[in-house]
């Protein structure tokens, strides 16, 4: 049975604890009921949220109906001799979805450990932390689209992921409800430490860490430096690491001094946005009840009472200084919800 509330405050549903209020939200808890939602709602008037980490809410009201997935299940469809496959709700917690594979043995999701949100927001936003994707072992994407209810399942290879990108937020944003998760995970694998502060982790020092270590390092790396959105609300880092060119990676090489400066597999170029911004002297600056983390220059914080464009108007003045002292332009991470 769907479950509506209405006039319900959405302080709970966001970890940025922006104080708004949905006339209307609907919880759905299996397909069919998901399906039905999706057959009566309008893709113009539905917005789709998951554990809320990953938005900022612009509006004080959203007059439109609110839809949260809380499909939990997860189910073991594949065990051969390499892989294991599992299709994952899209409602089941990230890092319990993570924890349960290194508990098993699997490789593939490992390095994302601690990562807040619902398996549903993963495909969307293609999450990654320390070198490692979640498109590297999402199998296929399930759901249904809003206004008919027709059922879609998408390959990963049609999902067209990209560096926090996906098909879900260009061509089908707003337009369908991602209900069901395929994972791969790789029995044997190889664990990818090179990234950050992942090198000189104590629990890696070890000759032949295991997946467990490589969990427990991750954790501690974000507890040292992320906020308890329960303590000081933040959607964990806010600006996407810029792509720039060989002229500007030359430019900040010859201009300051260890800039962190990384070279893709693909040849593209890309800079530490952390960097940028600490350069500026954001970190732990405050503008108004928003706030630079005072420990990571990547996370914006709700210092308590701030509204969305609080958070807006912090952002866009960084950005300002990050293009006038760099020539770089960085963007949003986190989706604005107007």
């Amino acid at each position: 049975m769907i479950l509506f509330n209405h006039n319900v405050s959405l302080k709970p549903f966001n970890t940025f604890r922006i104080d708004a209020l949905a006339t209307e939200l609907a919880t759905v808890h299996d397909n069919d009921e998901a399906q039905s939602l999706a057959a009566c709602s309008s893709p113009d008037n539905t917005v789709v949220i998951g554990g809320g980490s990953n938005l900022l809410l612009l509006s004080d009201v959203y007059n439109c109906r609110m839809v949260r997935v809380g499909i939990d299940l997860i189910q073991q469809i594949l065990d051969d001799n390499d892989h294991v496959v599992f299709r994952v709700g899209a409602g089941v917690v990230w890092d319990d979805l993570v924890n349960m594979s290194v508990n098993k043995g699997l490789y593939g999701i490992e390095n994302l450990s601690g990562i807040p949100g619902t398996v549903g927001a993963a495909p969307i936003q293609n999450i990654g932390a320390f070198g490692q994707e979640a498109a590297s072992a999402i199998q296929s994407v399930e759901g249904f689209y809003i206004g008919s209810g027709k059922p879609f399942s998408i390959d990963a290879d049609k999902c067209n992921f990209g560096y926090r990108n996906s098909i879900f937020k260009n061509e089908l944003k707003n337009k369908v409800m991602i209900t069901n998760v395929t994972f791969k995970f790789n029995k044997q694998g190889k664990l990818n430490l090179d990234y950050g502060a992942l090198k000189s982790a104590p629990e890696l020092q070890k000759s032949n860490p295991s997946l467990s270590d490589v969990r427990q390092a991750v954790l501690s790396i974000r507890n040292s430096k992320l906020p308890d959105p329960d303590v000081l609300g933040n959607a964990g880092s806010f600006f996407k690491n810029p792509f720039i060119s060989q002229e500007q990676a030359d430019y900040l090489n010859n201009t300051f001094e260890k800039v962190p400066i990384f070279v893709q597999k693909d040849g593209n170029i890309k800079v530490a946005a952390g960097w940028l911004i600490e350069q500026c002297g954001w970190k732990g600056k405050s503008l108004g009840p928003a706030a630079v983390h005072d420990k990571q220059a990547l996370v914006l914080v709700n210092k308590g009472g701030a509204k969305g464009q609080d958070i807006v108007n912090l952002c866009e003045a960084i950005r300002k200084d990050v293009m006038k002292k760099f020539n770089v332009e960085i963007s949003p991470e986190v989706n604005f919800i107007k």
